[in-house]
C-alpha cells in the first residue's frame, strides 16, 4: 500500500469510535506479535535484561502488550492528527506541574519513548502557545513524512527540525525562551554516546539532555504519556533540581534512573522493540545473539 493510500486510510479511521479503533489495534497487535519474530525477540531480550527477576510468562505478557499498544497508538494518530479539535481535546488530558510552562524560561521537555509520546506532545501544544521545537527523522515515504510533519505541527506554535540540522537552531530557540521536546533515550550509536546503566546494563546513551540544558541555560521538565481507555493522560513532572551539573555522564545516568521509575509503572507501554543495547563497549559481544 502506498503512502498516500495509508494517509487516506488514516482519514477514514479518524471517524471511528475510539473503542472500535482500539479493538482493531488490539487485533493487529496480536497478529504482529506472532508474525514479527525478529522484533518480538528483541522485545523479549530487552525485558529479560531489564527485568531478570520477572517470570518468562510475565515478560511475554509485557512484550505482547507492547505490540498491542504500538498498534493502538499508531492507529490513534488518525484522530490525533485528523479528527476535529473538539474530539482531540476530549480524549487528551494533561496534568501535573503545568506551572513549569509559565513565563519564558528556556525549558527542555524530556519525553521518553513511551508509546503515547505523540499524544503527550499534542496535549502539550494544546496547553501552551510558547514556541515549541521538536527534532525528527524523515520518513522514507514522502506522503507519510508530510502527514507526520503536519500532524505534529497541527496545534500550537511548533517548529520541526531535521536531526541533521545541527545544534545551532535548537539552542537559538531555547535561548529565546522556547520549549524543546527531546527524546534522547534510544541507542543512536556509540560515537556520540556515553555508556551508563539502564536497569543495571550499560547502554549507549547520548548526553544531549545535559548538553542542551547547559548550553541553553534551560531547566528540564519530564513529560510522560500514558494510554488510557478513554484516550491519553500526560503527566508533567516538576523541573529537576541540580540539573545539569558539570558531569554530563552523571547527568545521563540520572536520566536513565528517572526513566526506570516511570517504566516500572507501565512496562508494557515502553518502546521495547528498539535494540536499546545494540551498541556495546569495546570488547563486549552483542546481547542479542542468543
Amino acid at each position: 500500500m502506498t503512502g498516500r493510500m495509508n494517509v487516506w486510510l488514516m482519514g477514514v479511521l479518524a471517524r471511528l469510535p475510539l473503542p472500535v479503533l482500539r479493538g482493531l489495534g488490539w487485533a493487529i497487535g496480536q497478529v504482529l506479535y506472532l508474525l514479527a519474530a525478529p522484533r518480538r525477540k528483541v522485545a523479549l531480550r530487552n525485558l529479560e535484561l531489564c527485568f531478570p527477576d520477572a517470570s518468562p510468562a510475565q515478560r511475554r505478557a509485557w512484550a505482547r502488550e507492547t505490540f498491542v499498544r504500538f498498534c493502538q497508538t499508531w492507529l490513534d494518530r488518525s484522530w490525533l492528527w485528523m479528527a476535529p479539535r473538539a474530539v482531540v481535546e476530549k480524549r487528551l488530558t494533561i496534568h501535573g506541574a503545568l506551572h513549569e510552562l509559565d513565563g519564558d524560561a528556556p525549558t527542555i521537555i524530556f519525553a521518553p519513548h513511551f508509546l503515547g509520546m505523540d499524544a503527550a506532545g499534542t496535549a502539550l501544544t494544546l496547553q501552551t502557545d510558547r514556541a515549541f521545537t521538536s527534532i525528527f527523522t524523515p520518513h522514507p515515504d514522502p506522503a507519510v513524512d508530510a502527514w507526520l510533519f503536519a500532524g505534529r505541527q497541527r496545534f500550537g506554535n511548533v517548529r520541526m527540525l531535521n536531526r541533521g540540522d545541527g545544534v545551532k537552531p535548537i539552542l537559538s530557540g531555547l535561548r529565546k525562551g522556547g520549549l524543546l521536546y527531546l527524546l534522547p533515550d534510544m541507542d543512536f550509536g556509540p560515537s556520540e554516546s556515553v555508556f551508563v546503566p539502564f536497569y543495571g546494563v550499560r547502554a549507549a546513551t547520548i548526553p544531549s539532555l545535559s548538553r542542551f540544558a547547559r548550553l541553553g541555560r534551560a531547566k528540564v521538565v519530564p513529560l510522560v504519556g500514558r494510554l488510557t481507555p478513554t484516550g491519553y493522560s500526560a503527566e508533567m513532572m516538576p523541573a529537576w533540581e541540580n540539573f545539569p551539573t558539570e558531569d554530563a555522564e552523571a547527568d545521563t545516568a540520572r536520566m536513565n534512573r528517572e526513566l526506570q521509575q516511570w517504566i516500572d509503572t507501565m512496562p508494557g507501554q515502553y518502546y521495547w522493540v528498539h535494540k536499546r543495547f545494540k551498541s556495546r563497549p569495546d570488547g563486549e559481544p552483542s546481547v542479542y545473539q542468543k
